[in-house]
């Protein structure tokens, strides 16, 4: 219609079109152009503010340790081991791993702006890999300490942007950059009990990052950096951060009680899989955590739950009994990794919480348990 309606001949109308399609698509180009500049320099700056805030809040540990001496049977020779560290607050209380500092017979600590001084341990918490430092300061000093932000690790999403401040192989505060690669992730304490909910990153995390914090873009902790997996003992894009809520609660617990009490329930329990399904005739898309053993005189036995019982012999094998958890005072447990944590960070010994169970595929049932303390 504009073109059969204009005034000028078709000709020069085409070329008045060619021309603003032209102009604006350069423009639009330009525009893209400046935006991505402005968002990598936004990007840095906020990077390096997020360092200048933070990186107070975190200290450098080096640990010596007297280990046995593999030459010489029954003597022992001392070591040093190096890590990192939070600051909680003006009283001088540092959270970091167990494994940092297990075994210490000294342990010192440095600040970024130059100051050194002895620490001693407040309480270890080998279940989470988790333990506090009180650093011996001057009161002066003390009240001059910028304790770490928590934020909220309920609350986070795969692909968030993330921090890593921390010593790797002893070059102290070193920041680092990555992603949230995976949430609610169960990794191998220092027990034969597992942590749950950790967060899985690809931020370089290399040996001596440990007990340091993993922070969002507001400069919160919403992790400590536990765990790498790596065959060559440096990173490889794989790290794991002990869940920013649960540290917190566990430092607290340790600076007031000096140790920390986990609820157990008494079970062994794998996932849901394929072939479960297929035999209960389950719908596909089936969760939950499936009971493989039932510890004798446990809660979950006092409470009625029952160990998988299998029938039948050869091809004619079949579950007759078997229970499955599904969730626990009303939230889904979807997978193991749910039920340790859940337990870790929402229970205490002797509180009694209702489990949501598939018996058989077919029943559904609410069972109240009586949670004891770990053994």
């Amino acid at each position: 219609m504009f073109i059969q309606n204009s005034p000028y001949p078709r000709w020069l109308t085409w070329l008045l079109i060619a021309l603003l399609l032209t102009t604006s698509l350069i423009g639009l180009a330009s525009l893209a152009a400046a935006q991505s500049t402005t968002i990598t320099i936004a990007t840095d700056d906020l990077f390096a503010q997020i360092y200048d805030r933070t990186s107070p809040s975190v200290v450098a540990i080096q640990v010596t340790v007297r280990v046995a001496n593999a030459a010489v049977p029954g003597q022992t020779i001392t070591g040093t081991t190096e890590g990192t560290g939070i600051v909680l607050d003006t009283t001088g209380h540092i959270l970091t791993n167990n494994h940092v500092v297990d075994g210490a017979v000294r342990i010192e600590i440095a600040f970024i702006d130059g100051t050194q001084a002895r620490a001693e341990i407040v309480g270890l918490d080998p279940y989470s890999d988790l333990a506090v430092l009180l650093v011996d300061l001057p009161a002066e000093q003390l009240s001059q300490l910028r304790p770490a932000e928590f934020g909220d690790s309920d609350n986070l999403r795969i692909g968030q942007t993330v921090l890593a401040i921390g010593s790797p192989f002893g070059q102290g505060w070193t920041l680092t950059s990555g992603i949230i690669s995976a949430l609610d992730r169960t990794i191998q304490g220092l027990t034969a009990f597992s942590i749950g909910g950790v967060i899985q990153t690809d931020t370089a995390i290399n040996p001596g990052n440990s007990g340091g914090p993993l922070l969002d873009l507001d400069g919160r902790v919403i992790g400590v950096n536990s765990q790498i997996a790596s065959e060559s003992g440096s990173s490889s894009g794989i790290g794991f951060a002990i869940p920013g809520n649960l540290a917190l609660r566990v430092a607290q617990t340790l600076i007031e009680q000096g140790e920390m009490e986990y609820s157990y329930l008494g079970i062994t329990h794998d996932n849901i899989n394929l072939a479960i399904i297929e035999e209960l005739q389950l719908p596909n898309n089936t969760r939950g955590i499936v009971i493989m053993e039932v510890i004798p005189n446990s809660p979950a036995d006092r409470a009625g739950l029952l160990n998988p019982v299998i029938v039948g012999s050869g091809n004619q094998r079949h579950l007759a009994v078997l229970d499955i958890i599904t969730g626990i005072d009303g939230t889904p447990m979807l997978n193991t990794g749910d039920l340790t944590t859940y337990l870790a960070t929402h229970t205490r010994p002797g509180q009694t919480v209702t489990l949501t169970v598939l018996r058989n595929g077919t029943e559904e049932l609410s069972v109240e348990v009586t949670l004891a303390t770990r053994p």
